[in-house]
């Protein structure tokens, strides 16, 4: 990369980690050997660990890196598995691994989701979640996160998914009413009252959607 664009890039991630340290989040810019040996660390052998749907988690390494490391994991992605019971086991786990929508600037994470059980383990469950995320998901405002949802996430999660929905086509999210609607429950995470429950690890690079 540019070192000038690094340079714009680093300040850009330095301010919105002050911003998340100043409400209550655990939160660091990391290379990507500096995220695995973090998760290792939140991650020991035996502890129970499970994931929320992420690009960004198979793109960084982090859900072999689970699967590795000793820990009981949890895994939604398992031929057969049950979703709906490992949903519902996460609330229980020590480690729940996720990404974000978006991170704002003044230290927010937004998610928009459709079954709700990313953002609800985000919120209560779990004694640890780690968001993983990359530069490209730090906007400047809420309204630029709800965008930032609008004309990437959304449209390439439905794509992802094959979901018929409306915005798989135009690449836009136009607020369809479909049955396979993905954009149904919108959550803002403010700030932590359970001081550095929720860590996020940020990396120079970017990652998923």
């Amino acid at each position: 990369m540019n070192k000038s664009l690094q340079v714009v890039i680093d300040k850009k991630v330095e301010r919105t980690v002050a911003a998340l340290r100043a409400n209550n989040y655990e939160a660091n810019y990391v290379t990507h050997e500096e995220l695995l040996a973090k998760v290792d660390e939140y991650a020991p052998p035996g502890a129970v660990c499970t994931v929320g749907g992420s690009i960004t988690l198979f793109e960084t390494g982090v859900i072999d890196r689970i699967k590795g490391n000793g820990c009981t994991y949890l895994d939604r992605y398992a031929t057969g598995a049950d979703t709906a019971d490992i949903f519902r086991q996460a609330f229980f786990s020590d480690v729940y691994f996720t990404s974000s929508n978006a991170i704002t600037e003044d230290g927010c994470l937004y998610n928009m989701d459709g079954n709700g059980n990313r953002a609800a383990a985000m919120i209560y469950g779990p004694k640890k979640v780690v968001v993983v995320a990359g530069y490209n998901k730090i906007v400047k405002t809420l309204e630029d996160a709800r965008r930032r949802n609008r004309e990437i996430c959304a449209p390439a999660n439905n794509i992802r998914l094959n979901n018929p929905n409306p915005c798989a086509k135009t690449g836009y999210c136009v607020d369809c009413k479909t049955d396979t609607l993905i954009c149904v429950t919108e959550v803002v995470h403010r700030r932590q009252r359970n001081k550095e429950r929720v860590a996020v690890l940020i990396l120079p690079e970017s990652y998923g959607y």
